[in-house]
C-alpha cells in the first residue's frame, strides 16, 4: 500500500525499514555492538521514543539524523520506524547529520575531524564556513583538521589503544613520519598518560635541538671560564642591589646543554 507523505518538518509518519537507508555522509563510522543491542532492548520494551530524519531519495528514503536508531530497530525486528521527512539535498543532509551528532557528542574525535573534512569536501565550504555551521571557532575546526595529518595507520593505531585527542596532537609536534612511529610506541608500550606523553614529546624535541657537542676541548674550558666571568658581573649587580635594601634572590643551574641563572628581586 503507497503511503501519502506530507513533507513537513513537524509531520511524524510511520516508514517500513526496507525503505530507509543509512546516510551516505553519516560521520559516525563507530557503532558498537554492545550499545546497539542495548538500544534494542529499549526499543522492544518502549518502542522508538524519538523519530528519526529522513530524506527522500531516488530509492526511497536516506537516514539525514538517526541512523543508531535504525540499526537497533532492525535488530529489535521492527518492521517500521516513526519518522520525520525534510527537504534536504546532499549538503544539507550532510551538514545535519554531522550537526545532530556533534550536539549529541556522539562522536570520536577522528569521526569528527573526518566529519568536517567530508563536509568541507562535499558543500565546498571554507574553514570559516564550517565554523559558522557548527557553532565554533575557525581554529577549533582547523586544530581538529590536523589530526587527519597523522594518516589513516596512525588513527587506527591511536584508537585500538584508546588513546585521547590530546595524544594525537603531542604526536603532531613531530615533524617526521619516523618519529611519530617510534614515539607512538613508546607511549603505547610505558601506557603513557597525556602529562607524561607532553614531557616525552617535549625531550624529544629538546634532544632535536641539542647542539652538537664541542670536540675541541680546549675551546670549551675557555668558553666555560669566559662565561664564569659573566657569572661574577651578574653576581656582583646582584650584591649592590642587596646593599642597596632590595630582596634579591639568584639561582643558577648548569647541565651539559646549558646555563642559566634565574634572578628575583622582590617589590
Amino acid at each position: 500500500m503507497k503511503i501519502d507523505i506530507i513533507e513537513r518538518k513537524d509531520r511524524i509518519i510511520y516508514l517500513p525499514l526496507s525503505k530507509i537507508t543509512p546516510c551516505r555522509t553519516q560521520p559516525r563510522r563507530n557503532f558498537p555492538d554492545a550499545e546497539l543491542n542495548e538500544l534494542a532492548l529499549s526499543i522492544k520494551e518502549n518502542g522508538v521514543l524519538q523519530p528519526i530524519t529522513v530524506r527522500r531519495v531516488s530509492a526511497g528514503y536516506e537516514v539525514v539524523a538517526g541512523e543508531r536508531r535504525l540499526r537497533a530497530s532492525h535488530i529489535a525486528g521492527l518492521s517500521k520506524i516513526p519518522c520525520i521527512v525534510i527537504n534536504a539535498d546532499e549538503k544539507k543532509s550532510a551538514t545535519l547529520a554531522l550537526l545532530e551528532n556533534l550536539q549529541r557528542q556522539d562522536l570520536g574525535f577522528f569521526e569528527e575531524a573526518e566529519g568536517i573534512a567530508h563536509l568541507m569536501k562535499v558543500c565546498s565550504y571554507t574553514q570559516e564556513d564550517v565554523a559558522k555551521k557548527l557553532g565554533k571557532s575557525q581554529a577549533s575546526i582547523s586544530n581538529k583538521l590536523r589530526l587527519l595529518r597523522l594518516g589513516k595507520d596512525f588513527i587506527s593505531k591511536i584508537l585500538a589503544n584508546n588513546l585521547t585527542e590530546r595524544h594525537a596532537r603531542a604526536l603532531l609536534r613531530l615533524n617526521s613520519r619516523e618519529e611519530r612511529d617510534s614515539a607512538l610506541n613508546y607511549i603505547i608500550e610505558k601506557k603513557l598518560n597525556v602529562r607524561d606523553t607532553d614531557e616525552y614529546i617535549d625531550s624529544l624535541i629538546e634532544q632535536r635541538k641539542k647542539p652538537k657537542k664541542e670536540t675541541n676541548r680546549s675551546n670549551e674550558r675557555f668558553v666555560i671560564k669566559d662565561v664564569r666571568l659573566f657569572y661574577n658581573t651578574v653576581g656582583r649587580a646582584v650584591d649592590t642591589m642587596r646593599r642597596a635594601g632590595f630582596r634579591t634572590d639568584i639561582v643558577r643551574n648548569e647541565d651539559d646543554e646549558a646555563i642559566s641563572m634565574s634572578i628575583k628581586i622582590f617589590k
